[in-house]
């Protein structure tokens, strides 16, 4: 039977779906489904309250604590910035009747890790947060993605919010992945192959069969990082990955509802025959462990690869970019990057301190001694309770490195949790910009097990050399 509708992608059903009106300047009012805030959304409650305003949908308006929460008892006393912010947040939620997850919920935790889990990330929703990782969600086949303080408001007033419909663009991604390797080398690979604005303007679906290779935590670190490739949102089709992960979950619908909402889900897929703007296709057999050289993730390379020499390099921008970034990296042209020797680690942050990241880092550290110093922060509670009851706290603390509470910590440094001055990192992180970790700091965004192979070896080096049969 010939199909009535044309081709669609699932960024154009998904847009569909939440379109309300579009202005003749192209302009189309969503409605959103889910709006998270945190700390930071201070400026957005003082809009309301400057105007007199009231939530549109305080049932739709989750709160988190993340950004600012201490990870350890002693910068909790010290650090009374933070602990002011956090109070702002809950005294907002309280006034507003939003349901916050504060410092000391359970189910507290990075908004990116903990509100998957609690089952608030759902397929088909659209979802805001003010914060760019919000690409996260997209992981579940939601059109997720972050905004600024005054979208905030906006949300916050009308639950809705002005977009202009993105371009599409497929990145396939086909073969089995070699042993060792997983979605932060994959994403990696894409953005040095890319660059850092190769994907500006367009919201992005991955696609393949190493894609669906994945699990739901090595899917939300993929899409995590597909705003430093430039996207304005990153996604997966929903699959049966994705509706396993989501059963049973707190606020997931469940049974005949479930099944109903599957059945609505299954369509979301892109038509076989729908067209994307652009179309980037890798061969994931030929994807290594990766790591970053310089100060933006799109200067990134293999392990067994080198810095590269700005001398040769034919595009003078970037050659100018690197020339500054091996500068304050203090790097050399040519030099290995296996022998870059590193002065501490950090495993953590929204990219990557779900338990499947904890585990891969512990396979790593198990019966060794870290050579420097660092620390390991995981997601949310119900990921520090989890890695504690399967005793990786104790691998990592064995091997030298701290344990400590969830929260954004040693990725912003928002909490206290900093890299110092001159210091360099080998980090789980999403961002490697100047001072990212701490004025003057230098970070190497890697895998986690990338990061444990680092701490154990004292420089980088492949995790693979490392890794037990």
């Amino acid at each position: 039977m010939a199909r009535s509708q044309p081709a669609m992608t699932i960024i154009d059903k998904l847009w569909d779906a939440h379109a309300i009106t579009t202005r003749e300047d192209g302009q189309t009012l969503l409605f959103i489904d889910r709006h998270i805030v945190h700390e930071g959304s201070f400026h957005a409650f003082n809009q309301l309250r400057t105007r007199g305003a009231t939530l549109a949908r305080p049932d739709l308006t989750f709160g988190i604590a993340d950004h600012y929460v201490p990870t350890r008892p002693a910068s909790s006393a010290a650090n009374t910035e933070a602990a002011g912010m956090i109070e702002q947040l809950e005294r907002n939620a309280h006034e507003h009747g939003i349901l916050s997850f504060g410092q000391f919920d359970q189910r507290q935790g990075i908004v990116h890790v903990a509100i998957p889990e609690q089952g608030l990330t759902l397929p088909g929703l659209s979802i805001v947060c003010g914060d760019s990782h919000t690409s996260t969600h997209g992981a579940f086949g939601a059109y997720a993605f972050g905004i600024g303080a005054s979208e905030v408001a906006h949300v916050l007033m009308t639950q809705t919010l002005w977009q202009k419909r993105p371009k599409r663009m497929r990145i396939v991604v086909d073969g089995q992945l070699p042993a060792g390797t997983g979605a932060k080398d994959i994403a990696l690979t894409i953005i040095a192959r890319i660059g850092a604005d190769g994907a500006q303007g367009h919201a992005i679906e991955y696609a393949g069969n190493a894609i669906a290779a994945l699990s739901m935590e090595g899917r939300m670190t993929l899409c995590n990082l597909s705003i430093e490739a430039g996207g304005r949102l990153g996604l997966i089709a929903p699959d049966q990955t994705t509706f396993d992960y989501v059963r049973g979950r707190p606020f997931a619908p469940r049974g005949d509802d479930l099944a109903r909402a599957i059945e609505d889900w299954r369509l979301l897929a892109s038509d076989a025959d729908a067209a994307f703007d652009r179309e980037v296709v890798l061969d994931g057999r030929e994807i290594a462990p990766v790591v970053t050289w310089g100060t933006s993730p799109e200067q990134a390379a293999p392990i067994d690869g080198s810095v590269p020499d700005p001398a040769r390099m034919g595009d003078e921008h970037k050659a100018q970019a690197a020339r500054e970034a091996i500068g304050y990296m203090d790097l050399r042209p040519g030099q290995a990057l296996n022998e870059i020797q590193i002065d501490r680690v950090f495993i953590g942050s929204c990219t990557n301190s779900r338990i499947e990241d904890l585990r891969a880092a512990a396979a790593i550290l198990t019966g060794r001694r870290s050579r420097v110093p660092g620390l390991v922060s995981p997601g949310s509670s119900a990921v520090k309770q989890q890695a504690e009851q399967e005793g990786l706290d104790r691998i990592f603390r064995d091997a030298g490195l701290e344990w400590v509470a969830s929260g954004c910590s040693m990725c912003v440094g928002m909490n206290g949790d900093t890299v110092p001055a001159g210091e360099r990192c080998a980090s789980t992180t999403n961002r490697n910009f100047r001072g990212r970790q701490g004025r003057g700091s230098r970070t190497h965004l890697m895998s986690p097990a990338m990061v444990a192979a680092a701490a154990v070896a004292g420089h980088l080096v492949d995790s693979r050399l490392l890794a037990r049969e």
